[in-house]
């Protein structure tokens, strides 16, 4: 009989692992660095071992585990072969394949985002629901769509990749995908950031923003005191986001847009921007899909992962 399983979020700096039991609640959490030097060829093995070191530890007999699954910042297709993963210096490696070898277990893995999606569908903000898009806020903008209870992963590996839709030509600067006006730009942390110059470049207008660090935070903090400068530059961001995931909506047609990353920490008024447009731009059909905030924060990676093998 199966009873536990490893949820494994592979990060650029740290590995963040999980010892679940196969209903889904963490027995225990703890990360390990990240040896991205010599191509990144030090990652699984250190994987294997501190899962083997976890096994020994509680003593765990083999035949009860379920398996190990991985969350990957790349693509990952439905073979289980990674073509890249530029942060953690890899080119193509077969990370079921060898993963398997090197712990005896079996294993799945999925793109980070997408295994977040599952994460926050199976224990988080979408609980309840099985068909999920999720939307995370931070440096970029990472999706994970899952459809009838399973990832979208697509035939590159590339499904839920929402922070690369084409959204505007009013940026000039080109993307790190190397495309321009890709909602990444303008959604993310750092869009925020850039939206938020942008306007106050505009004119002389008064803002408590030209007295402070121009961050996504101080913008949605200013919108809290009611700043009229901040409240355009939300208002802007949340055309942006609220036009895409009506796009996304007529492709997928989710239950519930699921929200999360640092910029989700500025709460349910961050909803409200988004809503507002999405439910301008959707399909008629789609215009009632609900909305929520991310529940699991930075464990959403491990559930997702965990979740793969039970």
């Amino acid at each position: 009989m199966k009873r536990y399983c490893f949820g494994i979020d592979i990060g650029g700096t740290t590995i963040k692992c999980g010892l679940f039991d196969v209903k889904g609640t963490v027995l225990e959490k703890w990360e390990i660095p990240t040896r991205t030097e010599n191509n990144g060829s030090y990652i699984l093995p250190d994987v294997a071992d501190t899962i083997s070191d976890k096994i020994r530890e509680r003593d765990l007999d083999r035949e009860e585990i379920a398996g190990v699954g991985l969350g990957i910042p790349g693509p990952v297709n439905e073979e289980g072969e990674v073509p890249a993963a530029v942060n953690l210096h890899w080119g193509y490696v077969h990370i079921v394949s060898q993963m398997e070898r090197l712990t005896g277990l079996d294993v799945k893995a999925g793109n980070d985002a997408n295994v977040a999606a599952l994460g926050e569908m199976w224990k988080g903000g979408g609980a309840g629901y099985h068909n999920v898009v999720l939307i995370t806020l931070g440096t970029g903008v990472g999706g994970g769509i899952i459809v009838d209870g399973q990832i979208l992963t697509g035939t590159h590996g590339a499904g839920g990749e929402i922070g690369h839709i084409h959204i505007t030509d009013s940026v000039e600067e080109n993307c790190n995908c190397g495309n321009r006006g890709c909602l990444e730009q303008v959604a993310s942390a750092t869009g925020i950031s850039y939206l938020a110059k942008r306007r106050l470049a505009k004119d002389d207008a008064p803002s408590i923003l030209r007295s402070r660090e121009i961050t996504a935070k101080e913008v949605f903090d200013a919108v809290k005191e009611n700043d009229a400068v901040a409240l355009e530059i939300a208002d802007e961001f949340g055309k942006y986001l609220g036009l895409a995931l009506a796009n996304v909506a007529g492709v997928c047609d989710p239950e519930i847009f699921v929200i999360g990353g640092g910029v989700s920490k500025a709460g349910p008024i961050l909803l409200d921007f988004i809503k507002k447009y999405y439910r301008e731009y959707a399909f008629l059909p789609c215009k009632e899909t609900q909305f929520a905030l991310a529940e699991l924060g930075n464990d959403a990676g491990i559930y997702g992962a965990a979740r793969l093998v039970i």
